[in-house]
């Protein structure tokens, strides 16, 4: 049986994402709005990418068309050799299920439910008949093995967030997306949050985009891209990661 914290023996030589011309216009009483401008993307796998940008710029929307979440008005997207923009709604469900892990900045926990029965859910849509053991492991990987029993209500934030990150990771997803997954949380808790998250990327191999307006946390991933109003403005790599990354300047607003 794999576990969550099996480690890949090499990582692989593809590309996981692979999005070409992605446009999102969506209608408003002033006439169409450009979300997304014609993005070209690609993500080899088990990479880990930082996205940033001002408010409104188009981060979210990009995460959520990659998801499957939203559909793009045009363009191409493949991930993991899938071409989601030609799936229908439940093709799209199925491929989440299987391919994807999703936090956001809110924890979206069932409230009625257990920490262990939050991670099982998505363990038992999948058929998998050792959910309970693998929903156990991942809880235990971020440090709540003693909380099984505790629903949501009675955990901190931080425990929140490391439930919906156990819930991420239990299937072992082929790409991870986090939207601003420390942003309901102080210094502290968000960096604990964030060394878990790393750390399992790391272990699994798992291809990482990751939205946030912290420089510190853009700067641990391999590479960084920057989108302004719809496009990406500019990309930078970095040999050692956790290090400044040199962006070209802002342009003027």
């Amino acid at each position: 049986m794999d576990t969550l914290i099996a480690t890949p023996a090499r990582p692989p030589d593809y590309n996981l994402i692979e999005a070409t011309g992605l446009r999102l216009t969506v209608g408003a009483a002033g006439g169409p709005v450009n979300i997304l401008a014609g993005i070209d993307l690609t993500v080899a796998a088990g990479e880990a990418v930082g996205i940033v940008g001002p408010s409104g710029s188009g981060k979210t929307s990009l995460l959520m068309v990659l998801a499957g979440l939203e559909r793009a008005t045009g363009g191409e997207v493949t991930i993991a050799g899938a071409r989601i923009d030609q799936m229908d709604e439940d093709a799209l469900a199925r491929f989440r299920r299987d391919t994807v892990g999703i936090v956001f900045q809110s924890f979206h926990l069932i409230p009625t439910m257990t920490a262990l029965e939050n991670v099982m859910l998505p363990l038992e849509l999948a058929g998998r008949r050792d959910a309970a053991a693998r929903a156990r492991d991942s809880l235990e990987a971020v440090g709540l093995a003693h909380r099984l029993t505790h629903l949501p209500g009675q955990l901190s934030g931080g425990e929140q967030q490391r439930v919906a990150l156990a819930r991420a990771f239990s299937p072992a997803p082929r790409l991870l997306l986090a939207d601003e997954p420390t942003g309901n949380l102080d210094v502290a808790t968000g960096r604990v949050v964030m060394d878990l998250l790393f750390g399992m990327q790391a272990r699994l191999g798992t291809t990482l985009l990751l939205i946030t307006h912290d420089p510190a946390l853009a700067a641990r991933c391999g590479r960084q891209v920057r989108i302004r109003d719809g496009r990406i403005e500019a990309e930078a790599r970095q040999e050692k990661v956790g290090g400044n990354v040199p962006f070209p300047p802002n342009p003027p607003s």
